[in-house]
């Protein structure tokens, strides 16, 4: 079990570490939504890692993240452009 729960948080840390560096580069509403989308994935590692290990502090933030860049993927790969 604790390997399990090692490669969750590191797959969590790294993705998003990428997906930062993607939403912080501003290259554009696509590359933006993918890092929400890798952001997403990187919340659910890190929620499924902190139940494992029953750390419920980092599971509840992650829970929280997951909406937040739910909104994120929809405001850059649902939603059609704002004019203006």
């Amino acid at each position: 079990m604790a390997t399990l729960i090692l490669i969750l948080k590191w797959f969590a840390s790294g993705s998003g570490i990428l997906a930062a560096l993607m939403v912080s580069l501003d290259s554009g509403r696509k590359v933006t939504g993918w890092g929400f989308i890798i952001f997403v994935a990187s919340s659910i590692a890190w929620f499924a890692g902190a139940a494992l290990s029953h750390d419920w502090a980092l599971g509840t933030q992650n829970a929280v993240l997951f909406a937040i860049n739910l909104l994120g993927v929809y405001r850059y790969m649902i939603r059609k452009k704002p004019n203006g």
